[in-house]
């Protein structure tokens, strides 16, 4: 493999992918360890200066420090840097929340490549940056590659909730009790207790508040009212059905 482009003032977005694919090796969205041992080195060498200031919290072992997706974007700059125009038009969950009903258009339940490159050019256009038709191709696909994890052209919400800040994906807090569709439905019709086909605001805090305890997590009141509002951005009116639901919970959204 060629050298790395650290030497650079500024990266492109596929050169800033190049780096990340070989530095989150097993692909869990963050560059920890050895991993981050070898990312370290190779941009020391590279700048020819030390760098390692910026890691100040690392313990011996690396085992308590791991390198996200902007703080990467932060360290290396690259070209209008797409990924900080992103934090800064969508800065929290709800927000998040917001976008993701806005493109989707289709209510698939996923983000295709076309509703992507509509929500990129809104996004730099917000963020009053120049660009052409070839650049905004080459941030959609940058995206998809970075983001697309099983391969399939488009993005489901969790996918696309990691080009969130980490302290604000939400949907990182349901990894461990993902449901599946027969475990789902049961629940949704448990918890709609009117049986009106939707759940309201309140019958989510009870749903919400049982997954917590079961799965023997803290639901602290702050963070819990916090993924209730971001998960009712998706709801009709204060109506939340089953599709819009399926895709926070659920193993694989029939949507």
């Amino acid at each position: 493999m060629a050298p790395l482009p650290f030497h650079l003032a500024e990266l492109t977005a596929s050169q800033f992918l190049d780096i990340w694919n070989k530095f989150d090796a097993d692909g869990n969205g963050c560059i920890e360890g050895k991993e981050l041992e070898h990312f370290i080195r190779e941009l020391e060498l590279a700048r020819k200066s030390a760098v390692s200031h910026y890691f100040y919290n690392i313990d011996d072992d690396n085992n308590y420090f791991c390198l996200y997706l902007f703080q990467l974007a932060q360290i290396l700059p690259t070209e209008e840097n797409f990924l900080l125009c992103f934090r800064q038009f969508v800065g929290s969950s709800a927000e998040f929340m917001a976008a993701w009903r806005k493109y989707d258009t289709d209510r698939s339940g996923y983000i295709e490549a076309n509703e992507l490159k509509g929500f990129l050019s809104d996004l730099l256009k917000k963020a009053n940056r120049h660009y052409d038709d070839k650049k905004l191709n080459e941030y959609t696909q940058t995206i998809l590659k970075m983001f697309d994890l099983n391969g399939d052209g488009k993005l489901g919400l969790s996918e696309m909730a990691r080009l969130l800040p980490v302290q604000e994906n939400f949907l990182l807090k349901f990894q461990n009790f993902k449901l599946s569709a027969e475990e789902f439905e049961a629940i949704f019709t448990y918890y709609d207790k009117d049986g009106n086909g939707y759940i309201d605001e309140h019958e989510l805090d009870a749903l919400l508040r049982d997954l917590y305890q079961k799965h023997k997590m803290v639901a602290d009141p702050q963070n819990l009212s916090s993924s209730k509002k971001s998960i009712m951005v998706l709801s009709d009116g204060g109506k939340l059905f089953r599709t819009e639901l399926e895709i926070v919970l659920c193993k694989d959204p029939s949507v």
